[in-house]
């Protein structure tokens, strides 16, 4: 039990720390008031990894230091809220639905992992810009700042919000599946993933 909860800890630590490298080291896009980057790919691995919660909180606490030591900490509380909601969605699918740590069909599991994986960056898609316009409306009123979310939430999404989920998606769902037989053949893939 002990070792269970190191190993899933340590996967913690290396995801968040995995978030703001994808976010702030690997090389962005910003589109349209949106960053295009690799840090939601890690949100998804870890929550695919190590569950839910583990996973959602590891990329809420490594994207978050990401927007404070780039210069965005009014942004921070929003991005936390926003990855761990993910990380939840994207767990949720994975361990409570899908059960995927207890099939070994590489099929069933890349499928699953998959809809997992579009399911919590879809869902973010909406999420965001709601929660951005409930931020600047009722929270930290800014007139301007609230019209801009109400806009991108009547269009959907931006675009950039829409390609940043497919490619975070693409990338975490391969990263898992390239990731886990070697995990399992190590002995070390966690055996319960939190939810």
């Amino acid at each position: 039990m002990r070792n269970e909860n190191i190993t899933r800890l340590t996967i913690s630590g290396l995801i968040a720390a995995l978030c703001y490298v994808g976010y702030a080291v690997f090389p962005a896009i910003n589109a349209s008031g949106t960053k295009v980057h690799l840090g939601n790919a890690f949100v998804v691995l870890g929550a695919l990894l190590i569950g839910g919660l583990y996973g959602g909180l590891a990329g809420a606490v490594g994207l978050s230091l990401a927007d404070i030591l780039s210069g965005y900490a009014a942004s921070s509380p929003r991005t936390f809220i926003t990855k761990l909601v993910i990380g939840l969605i994207v767990g949720l699918i994975a361990h409570k639905i899908a059960k995927i740590n207890e099939s070994h069909k590489s099929s069933y599991i890349i499928k699953w992992s998959a809809i997992a994986a579009v399911a919590g960056l879809g869902f973010n898609c909406i999420f965001e810009p709601v929660l951005k316009y409930v931020w600047y409306t009722l929270l930290t009123p800014d007139a301007e700042k609230a019209t801009a979310a109400i806009a991108a939430l009547v269009a959907v999404t931006t675009y950039a919000t829409i390609i940043n989920a497919a490619i975070n998606s693409v990338v975490g769902v391969i990263l898992y599946n390239a990731l886990r037989p070697a995990l399992y053949k190590a002995n070390i893939f966690p055996v319960k993933a939190s939810a």
